[in-house]
């Protein structure tokens, strides 16, 4: 495993992580407890030293299910890991079936609340990086801010970022306390964050990307007659996975997998890989249930791009037609 830092704040993390919330949340019904407690342990043996969850993550009965895991299988390696934990949001209707809208929250009541569940439920004394989950546009970035740099003094969390942040809520929070880290959705078929980069490269903060494989549609293990459980599983409703959506991105699939070919990858490789080319601080996040994935996703790191291609396959991707692909859970005022 290759490792990298995130921006300018010294935290050194795997090249690639791993996003822990698909063992819980939104993929189906939750994972097997044992069994994910194996792979957790296991990913740590391969290298992977970057593990992202959030207190939400969970089903209505286990709202916080995702951070139990992660608590009680880390504990023991703590020390060699770094947990990315988020706070700020609660599911509208978290018992219905499918996607929910999302309730933000981030006064800073809520915020010293969550700190402390998240803390106990994690079973450590610090988190490694605490996101905002999304922006509440009820509270200020400079009052949201002002906490976290609270919480850094207390050593309570040693780093904060921002997940889906903008440009102008970025700056303004980042003059109050830096900004470690933004966590947006970003893939071959969402690119509209890259607009992103040069704040991020003046400011020194890295970037991680999360649904970094277009919610599982570029590994190339799902065709026009897969389907999902509309009750647990949000891919029934992503319209990158409706069946139509499969023709119209087979331009796409043709380029990923011809750069496979060239470089004796897996598409998903390539995925991961056309990013992970494009800047030193950026870090996806892919997740899985399966070992063998877990293997194939810190291949990516391997795999070298020249920016003479990673330009061309830009290129490429900008002149190309594609289906929509989910663009996350409607933000409820």
């Amino acid at each position: 495993m290759e490792y990298r830092v995130l921006g300018l704040s010294g935290l050194r993390v795997s090249a690639v992580g791993l996003g822990c919330m698909g063992m819980s949340h939104a993929y189906g019904a939750p994972a097997d407890k044992e069994e994910m407690t194996e792979l957790l342990a296991d990913a740590v043996e391969m290298g992977y030293t970057f593990f992202d969850t959030a207190e939400m993550y969970g089903t209505s009965d286990r709202p916080h299910d995702n951070e139990e895991l992660l608590g009680k299988a880390l504990q023991r390696f703590r020390d060699r890991v770094v947990i990315a934990t988020k706070f700020g949001i609660s599911f509208d209707r978290s018992e219905a079936g499918g996607t929910h809208a999302v309730i933000p929250d981030s006064r800073p009541a809520t915020i010293r609340c969550s700190v402390e569940e998240s803390l106990h439920r994690l079973h450590t004394d610090r988190i490694d990086l605490y996101y905002q989950h999304r922006i509440d546009p009820k509270v200020a970035p400079e009052e949201v801010a002002g906490v976290m740099a609270d919480l850094i003094r207390e050593g309570k969390i040693l780093h904060w970022g921002i997940s889906e942040a903008t440009e102008e809520y970025l700056r303004r929070a980042h003059k109050v306390c830096p900004v470690t880290a933004v966590q947006n959705r970003y893939s071959m078929m969402a690119r509209q964050h890259e607009e992103l980069f040069p704040v991020l490269e003046e400011l020194g903060s890295g970037f991680v990307a999360f649904s970094p494989l277009a919610n599982g549609l570029l590994t190339d293990c799902y065709t026009a007659d897969t389907t999902f459980d509309p009750a647990t599983d949000y891919r029934a409703s992503m319209p990158q996975f409706r069946p139509e959506s499969f023709e119209q991105n087979r331009p796409l699939f043709a380029l990923i997998g011809s750069l496979a070919e060239e470089h004796h990858a897996t598409t998903s490789q390539i995925a991961l890989a056309w990013m992970m080319n494009k800047k030193p601080w950026i870090v996806p996040i892919p997740g899985t249930r399966h070992l063998c994935r877990l293997k194939e996703n810190i291949g990516a790191a391997d795999i070298h791009l020249t920016a003479e291609q990673v330009e061309n396959i830009d290129a490429a991707l900008g002149a190309m037609r594609m289906s929509e692909v989910f663009g996350g859970s409607p933000i409820k005022q």
